[in-house]
Formats: C-alpha cells, structure tokens, sequence
C-alpha cells in the first residue's frame, strides 16, 4: 500500500503480517516468541520488496519437455543495521538461503539521537548486486540515513530497505536525502518521543529480541 505523503513507502498491508506485528509489540511476548515473530515478518516483506528484483531468462528442461525458466539476474547481499537487524537476516534466509550478508555497526548517541559508527563489513562488488538494508526500526532515520550512505560510497547502486515498523520522520528524512530507495515496513506509526523511540512502537528490538 502506497503512501500518498511518502512515495518511498510501501506499507505491506497483509493478514499474516498484522496478526503477528500485533504479537509482536505486545509487552508481555517473551523473547523467544519475539524473535520469531519479528524473522516471520522480516521474511515476509522480504518476499513482497523482492517483487521488484531483474530477472533473466534461462532454458530449462522438465521431465517432459524443454521450456524457458527465469532466474534472478543479480547477486542479492543483505546489510543488517547490527544488531537488532541481525535478527531480521536469520528470518530471509529461512525463504532464500543464497544471500551473502555484509553488515554496517552503529549505535545511538542517547543525548544527541546522532547515529555513532563502529564495525562495518560488507562484500566485494557491490555495484553488480541487489542490496537490502535491513534495520528493524526506522525512527529517526540517520542510521539508515548513514548506512545508506556508506553503501554508496562502497559502489552499491541498487538498494533497498526494510524495516519493521516505520515512523514518519525516519521515512521523510529518507525521503529528503535518499528519494529513490524504496522502503518497505509493516507499519508506519504515529511520531516519535522526546527520546527518538517510535509510538506506539513495540519499545528497543534489540532488546526485546536478544532478551538483555
């Protein structure tokens, strides 16, 4: 579902996927349900954001017959956020196990909200495959903001992102400085807090995923 504010938004609006965010941000799931919640979810925006993937034709031969396959054209390389989007790598590759995962280490300055690097690692080439940046989150939106940035400058030229639960100023902030990545989430919630935490949100997914 398109948002009208945010052409770089795309809201998967799907039953699976509301069922189990409402599980999801619910204070009482326990970390273990968490965790499987969010990789369900991460796995299934995956296969909606994939819809926009090259394909290349291939032969093929059936039991029966020769016909024309097609197959991704591309390499696709995941870049989970460390470390809450960790956890949404381990939910895709349950769906495509052939992904290479490169990842991007930053944090949050908690009087600033400014986005500190520490650890960055990502695959040679990055400019001949599919890039998903993956960080459960988008709040503020400088981390993705950075990362994005970095991909860039490391060759990237086709990316993406996903993530859970979005807040307006994350996406508009995308919106402003990176206009032609496509971001896919689950949810667009209502605002920030005076401490950059989405509302209603779900609290830290880090966190809650990871049981700390």
């Amino acid at each position: 579902m398109k948002q009208p504010s945010f052409p770089n938004l795309t809201i998967v609006d799907h039953p699976l996927i509301a069922d189990k965010l409402a599980r999801l941000r619910h204070n009482n799931t326990p970390p273990h349900k968490f965790r499987m919640l969010l990789e369900d979810i991460s796995l299934l925006l995956f296969y909606e954001a994939g819809r926009l993937l090259p394909l290349k034709p291939m032969p093929i031969r059936t039991p029966l017959e020769e016909t024309e396959g097609f197959r991704l054209s591309k390499e696709i390389v995941l870049v989970p956020i460390l470390r809450a989007g960790m956890g949404m790598v381990n939910g895709i590759v349950k769906l495509f196990p052939a992904v290479q995962v490169g990842m991007v280490g930053m944090y949050r300055d908690e009087e600033t909200l400014q986005p500190v690097d520490y650890y960055l690692r990502l695959p040679d080439n990055l400019h001949r495959k599919e890039v998903f940046l993956l960080d459960p989150m988008l709040a503020t939106g400088g981390s993705a903001r950075n990362a994005v940035d970095i991909l860039k400058k490391n060759g990237a030229r086709h990316i993406y992102m996903i993530s859970i639960i979005a807040a307006p100023e994350g996406v508009q902030l995308m919106l402003d400085y990176h206009p032609t990545i496509p971001i896919f989430t689950a949810a667009l919630d209502r605002q920030l807090n005076d401490k950059g935490f989405i509302l209603p949100g779900l609290g830290d997914a880090g966190d809650r995923y990871f049981g700390t």
